[in-house]
């Protein structure tokens, strides 16, 4: 017993010193990176200093030091801000779903303004604005060395007034002006309507109305469609959706998940990670869903994508995502101002991070180009196509009774709407039929 007590002080004594020895030189290392950091500090100071009093021109104290903070956040990622009283104040009103400006989502790329999405039913959509768009010049000035706050404020304007927006597209030979007059932006957050037997659910942006707005409208068509039962499926349209608020893209996926997690967060800290599960109910009734997403969906709308593609509640269709996997968090500073700091990654259920990849469809499906040619073509009398009963003198078909006659034309008048959707917006048409496809499938 004597040697067990030894061995077990000696093992105890040998951890003290071993301790003592690694943390000499650690606390050594902590000190001296403290050091650093505030001779940084007085190096700051010191050209603070030097600017007010010999710059060439007098500068305003208050200007200078939040350009520095700017910046510095700025270097961290482009989602990281510093947002003055007034663009705080702006922010807040622009999650309540009614700001004022042209109608798109940016973000910034090897120097340039890049458009993440435009704005269903906004000026920058209405001018034919794309996501993918790259914006070069503002009036004729260049974007090219500003930063994202500073690009932004040159778009800003009063309600009414015109821009012109240089843009490079791909596919696009050269640059070309795009004039736009800024306007009052009120959003949508949700339009629904009914093709056939689908419910088509437009989710436009994640704001404080989403989830109200979803609920009260899937209720909506869902009554007018005579009940559940005559509803085939679902469409959540996710396109050029540029996200919003967290909270909102876990409930809309919540909204038609059962159980299981949604989407977790993880930051610097593992502590600080965070999970999030789904409760009880789905607004759909268990029909089948498909998602569509595209290079405009970002964000919140990809956390609700990969939640219902990891627990194969739905099938995802489109082109591959945006890509933006970060959490951004506000924070309240001195002066009514707030800083837009990155502080975790998300990750889908699977424990996938879709940062800079992006989410990829089950089902790849592009949205062809319209072309004027195209569209001629299709609008042309040598394009409709020509049968018996167009000829002079036809016999009647003495088979049918009237009634299977009408279901018949019926049947045609569907068949040609959905062709009419299939030009008009070929993924939406794709994504009904895989829903038409599930359901003749399904159990009978």
């Amino acid at each position: 017993m004597k040697k067990f007590a030894m061995a077990a002080v000696g093992g105890t004594l040998a951890g003290i010193v071993a301790t003592t020895y690694v943390a000499g030189p650690l606390l050594a290392q902590e000190g001296v990176r403290e050091a650093n950091v505030y001779e940084q500090l007085d190096l700051f100071g010191d050209i603070f200093e030097r600017i007010r009093a010999q710059y060439v021109e007098e500068v305003d104290e208050k200007e200078l030091i939040e350009a520095a903070i700017s910046g510095m956040l700025a270097s961290l990622d482009p989602h990281s801000s510093y947002l003055s009283p007034d663009d705080a104040a702006s922010m807040r009103v622009q999650t309540r779903g009614e700001f004022g400006g042209l109608g798109i989502e940016v973000t910034q790329e090897e120097g340039f303004v890049k458009v993440v999405s435009p704005i269903d039913g906004t000026p920058a959509d209405e001018a034919g604005m794309e996501a993918g768009d790259f914006i070069t010049h503002v009036d004729g000035e260049s974007v090219l060395g500003l930063s994202l706050d500073d690009a932004v404020e040159l778009m800003r304007g009063p309600v009414g007034s015109e821009i012109v927006i240089t843009v490079v597209r791909e596919g696009e030979a050269e640059p070309f002006d795009v004039s736009i007059i800024r306007d009052t932006i009120k959003l949508t957050a949700v339009r629904a309507r009914t093709e056939g037997d689908t419910v088509v659910m437009r989710i436009t942006t994640f704001n404080d109305q989403t989830t109200p707005n979803l609920e009260e409208n899937l209720k909506k068509q869902i009554e007018e469609a005579g009940g559940i039962d005559n509803v085939n499926g679902i469409v959540l349209d996710l396109r050029n959706n540029p996200g919003g608020l967290l909270t909102q893209a876990i409930k809309v996926a919540d909204s038609f998940l059962e159980s299981g997690e949604i989407v977790s967060t993880r930051g610097r800290d593992p502590e600080d990670g965070e999970r999030f599960n789904a409760t009880p109910g789905d607004l759909a009734e268990g029909k089948p869903i498909v998602v569509l997403i595209n290079g405009g969906s970002a964000s919140a709308s990809e956390i609700v994508a990969g939640a219902l593609q990891d627990h194969r509640r739905a099938i995802v269709v489109g082109t591959k995502s945006f890509g933006k996997g970060s959490v951004q968090t506000v924070m309240p500073l001195k002066g009514e101002g707030a800083m837009r700091l990155t502080t975790a990654r998300y990750y889908t259920p699977s424990g996938r991070s879709i940062q800079a990849l992006g989410v990829s469809p089950d089902i790849m499906v592009a949205q062809p180009r319209r072309t004027a040619e195209a569209e001629e073509d299709n609008d042309s009398p040598a394009r409709r196509s020509r049968s018996e009963a167009d000829l002079r003198g036809s016999l009647n078909n003495d088979s049918l009774s009237e009634d299977e006659i009408r279901q018949i034309e019926e049947e045609r008048e569907k068949a040609e709407k959905a062709a009419e959707l299939r030009e008009q917006d070929y993924q939406l048409a794709y994504a009904i039929d895989i829903l038409k496809g599930m359901v003749a499938l399904g159990p009978k």
